[in-house]
């Protein structure tokens, strides 16, 4: 059993809890980003997890 894939289309509706900029869907490190915040947001089970304690500050 293959994990639960994020679905794009959700993108549509989330922006950045700090900034309410979009955010981008990084595939490959399944994370949405916020530029404008510098924050990666990860998905977990197909899930963002759009907690600004759970984010990772980018450099």
């Amino acid at each position: 059993m293959s994990a639960p894939i994020f679905d794009p289309k959700m993108l549509e509706a989330l922006v950045c809890p700090m900034t309410q900029a979009t955010l981008h869907y990084d595939a490959e490190k399944q994370e949405l980003v916020s530029k404008a915040g510098n924050y990666a947001f990860p998905i977990r089970n197909g899930i963002p997890v759009m907690l600004v304690d759970e984010a990772r500050k980018l450099d």
